[in-house]
């Protein structure tokens, strides 16, 4: 059985390989290793959310749950005069995010391990928000740890912010929508494409 990678300090033996990716225009060499998601080729739930991204007046944005750096070195690379911030409960995930960074050449990025929301309370205790949050949320992890992940979003988030997330139509993403619904003052699908919705929750 596969390693789960929702797990902060994984057992696989490494298994390094390196992949390119093309997102928004942009072409990234992305090193990967076991007991990281979707190790072998870029998981298209994660391409389809990254396209569908309004990055258009974004000043901080958070990848959460980054896995080796796609979606936020992505956002980085088309954001060169903003800060983005990245974080995964995994460290090796986070390991690789910052070596993606340098093997890019892309330096405007904070990148930090933990779970969820917890690698950035000091910036929150400063009063810092994030304007934009993006996941593919760990499913696999249980339906109680996404949405303890949507309402950390929610807290995080500066009063126009907005959190993007994707998930498969037959993994329940009819009722994680309702759920953030609930959550926050609105939420809708932005997006339906190959079995995915990307669902868009906002603060205001």
């Amino acid at each position: 059985m596969t390693e789960h990678y929702f797990t902060v300090e994984p057992g696989s033996a490494h298994q390094p390989r390196e992949i390119t990716v093309t997102l928004r225009g942009n072409a990234l060499r992305l090193k990967t290793d076991a007991g990281v998601f979707s190790r072998d080729r870029l998981d298209l739930g994660t391409k389809i959310l990254v396209e569908s991204l309004d990055l258009a007046g974004v000043r901080a944005p958070l990848d959460l749950g980054c896995g080796y750096g796609p979606i936020g070195l992505t956002m980085a690379r088309e954001l060169p005069a903003v800060q983005v911030y990245m974080s995964d409960l995994n460290r090796r995930a986070t390991e690789l995010a910052n070596e993606n960074a340098a093997l890019n050449g892309i330096t405007n990025v904070l990148i930090r391990q933990g779970d969820g929301f917890e690698p950035w309370r000091d910036l929150y205790a400063t009063g810092f928000r994030f304007d934009l949050v993006a996941i593919n949320p760990p499913l696999r992890a249980g339906k109680e740890t996404v949405l303890r992940l949507f309402t950390e979003a929610r807290d995080f988030l500066a009063p126009a912010g907005q959190l993007w997330a994707v998930i498969r139509t037959s993994q329940g993403a009819k009722t994680y929508l309702r759920e953030l619904q609930r959550i926050f003052p609105a939420a809708e699908t932005a997006a339906i494409k190959s079995g995915y919705r990307v669902l868009r929750a906002r603060m205001g």
